[in-house]
């Protein structure tokens, strides 16, 4: 009998302690008017669905964008750039107005922001007009896709630290704007894309665009602006011509103005140091 009990107790030693399912902590909460007090699990942090919901249809329209461009739909691929850009600016406001800003929407706005006006652009332009120069095409293409990583990493990483009412670098939104907006227009007009000039002409465009990203130009950034305030009555004229003005014919009149913004950073420079002789990186003492 001592022999089997003896195998028994080694049986149930070898055996462990029995598996328990986890238990979440439990948070106390104060007592109730009877001072009985109760105990909760603790809520899962979760996030803003309003702000992340605009980011997410940015992202899908830059997606989109990539789809369209293998496919050869280079105007549907453009459009949605340009849906992509005001979706853009619309999450951040929203987060803005409602109070609803976290610091996951910011990381997530930025990975969305490399697809959409990093690579989709990139992946555009290249299969559109570059794909014929060989290695100098993608080499003009990978030159706007870096300078797009590294404008939003200096972006990240410049967080209050530069003049909010200034940009420094050209904005990752309007360097795609400037690429679809041509293609746009090339496309729209049917114009030779096949000649010895377009594709010479994207690389220069391209190329521009991917340096100015990094470079130390200002650009406006209209943050400013603060629409939950009166402005005069001639502002609101100002806004119809404009919506005439673009409605009239979209693509040139988006991309003649991302021409004019593009270079507005420079024409800036010069002007601050010419006439004003101020550095640039004493704005925001003004």
């Amino acid at each position: 009998m001592t022999l089997f009990s003896n195998r028994k107790n080694k049986s149930k030693a070898s055996q462990g302690r029995p598996f328990r399912f986890h238990r979440f902590p439990l948070r106390r909460i104060p007592p109730t008017d009877d001072g009985v007090s109760q105990s909760s699990p603790l809520r899962s942090r979760g996030i803003y669905l309003l702000p992340n919901a605009f980011t997410t249809a940015a992202l899908f329209c830059g997606f989109y964008a990539i789809v369209m461009a293998m496919n050869g739909q280079f105007s549907n691929a453009a459009v949605a750039i340009f849906a992509a850009m005001v979706l853009d600016a619309t999450d951040g406001r929203v987060a803005r107005l409602t109070n609803t800003q976290s610091e996951f929407g910011a990381q997530y706005d930025s990975l969305s922001d490399m697809v959409s006006f990093g690579a989709a652009p990139a992946l555009i332009v290249y299969e559109w007009s570059l794909r014929g120069m060989g290695k100098l095409g993608w080499l003009a293409a990978f030159v706007y896709c870096a300078g797009a990583a590294l404008r939003l990493a200096r972006f990240n990483t410049n967080i209050g630290i530069v003049d909010k009412r200034f940009f420094q670098g050209l904005p990752s939104p309007a360097a795609a704007s400037l690429i679809a907006g041509f293609v746009w227009l090339a496309v729209d007009n049917k114009l030779p894309i096949h000649e010895f000039s377009i594709p010479w002409l994207m690389f220069g465009l391209t190329a521009y665009a991917g340096i100015t990203m990094v470079s130390n130009a200002m650009f406006y950034s209209g943050k400013a602006l603060d629409v939950r305030y009166r402005a005069p009555f001639g502002v609101m004229i100002l806004v119809i011509l404009g919506f005439v003005l673009i409605s009239s014919d979209p693509p040139v009149a988006l991309f003649g103005l991302f021409v004019a913004y593009a270079l507005s950073g420079y024409v800036f420079w010069v002007w601050q140091r010419v006439f004003t002789k101020k550095p640039i990186d004493k704005l925001s003492d003004n």
